[in-house]
């Protein structure tokens, strides 16, 4: 049976025997992600708060829709058509996940629920956070077999950028996430330093820690001895992914397994870059909805968007959004058990 269920805060689509999912209109944020497992158990496999007042008091940005530009913008400060943009700083010198008040933090408009679909909407006025243009946003989150899909869409009222991507952690068995094996279709990623800034453009996996082309422990990878890995305390990269960067077809991104529980999920996306994060920054300040203090290792973050601080780096794919054009930005999770391909 297939059902949806609202209340004054949250909504659930999907089927309690298939996928699951529960959206809070604040922030957009993915709550839940409850699947039916290879090995047939049902689990809740996003890491998250209990709800709408601990995401208020949290700064992890768990299961929210970032924007308008996630990820970070070096010194709150770029070039666009020859003028100075001037955004607010909320990660040192820099500009983080949309700024001091970015899409997480604001209550979206629900437009539309179905049993299997829930659309919602937000207008960030001209100027907000020093962005220029007046942007409206959708964010439409589906299921549809053993697919969820996220995608989101934005358009301007003057040129602008714009970056928008889900901050969701996953964990498929409930044990965290250093068993998980992790691999990422992408040959080449982008270097940062230890505030997450770009340092020398793309530079190939090869030779490090960062090459996931074939199937990984994350726990191996998070504790390497790599500078790259050091530098951030753990994986916080961005991988260009194979494959064109028209925005066009969606492709695979990342695969995640994990034995214990006979899970694989996949990542499909349409955008240039994946973000991996390991949650480095969880230091148990923050407590789950299952009553655990999140720690790193706790949760992991697969983020399809453009690359960090693409608006002061012109050989990147470009997030310029102009009026008339349509931002769009497409995840898919697709699920299934070990062994055998996501469909």
């Amino acid at each position: 049976m297939t059902t949806h269920r609202t209340s004054d805060t949250a909504v659930t689509i999907g089927s309690v025997t298939g996928i699951e999912v529960e959206v809070l209109p604040y922030g957009a944020t993915l709550l839940r992600l409850t699947v039916t497992g290879g090995d047939g158990v049902r689990r809740d496999v996003s890491v998250g708060v209990a709800g709408e007042a601990e995401l208020r008091a949290g700064t992890d940005y768990l299961g929210a829709t970032v924007g308008r530009y996630a990820n970070r913008i070096a010194h709150g400060r770029f070039d666009l058509d020859g003028e100075q943009v001037e955004v607010t700083r909320n990660d040192g010198d820099n500009h983080l996940h949309g700024g001091v008040d970015g899409f997480d933090s604001r209550t979206w408009t629900v437009e539309r629920v179905t049993a299997d679909e829930v659309e919602l909407s937000l207008v960030s006025p001209d100027g907000d956070q020093g962005y220029p243009g007046e942007v409206r946003a959708r964010a439409v989150y589906s299921v549809r077999g053993d697919t969820m899909r996220i995608e989101y869409l934005a358009q301007t009222s003057r040129t602008t950028v714009v970056n928008l991507t889900s901050h969701a952690y996953i964990d498929l068995d409930g044990h965290g996430v250093d068993d998980l094996e992790l691999q990422v279709d992408a040959a080449s990623f982008v270097p940062v330093d230890s505030a997450g800034i770009p340092t020398i453009g793309v530079v190939p996996v090869d030779g490090t820690a960062l090459d996931l082309r074939l199937p990984r422990r994350i726990g191996d990878v998070v504790r390497s001895d790599d500078p790259h890995v050091a530098a951030t305390r753990g994986v916080d990269h961005n991988f260009v992914l194979d494959g064109p960067e028209d925005g066009g077809e969606l492709r695979r991104a990342a695969r995640v397994t994990s034995r214990r529980s006979d899970t694989t999920l996949e990542v499909w996306t349409n955008r240039p870059g994946l973000q991996v994060y390991t949650g480095n920054f969880l230091d148990g300040s923050t407590v789950s909805r299952r009553g655990t203090a999140l720690r790193q290792g706790d949760g992991l973050a697969l983020e399809p968007q453009f690359f960090p601080d693409s608006p002061n780096q012109p050989a990147f794919p470009s997030a310029v959004l102009r009026p008339g054009e349509t931002s769009r930005c497409v995840i898919e999770y697709r699920f299934a058990a070990s062994g055998r391909t996501a469909v």
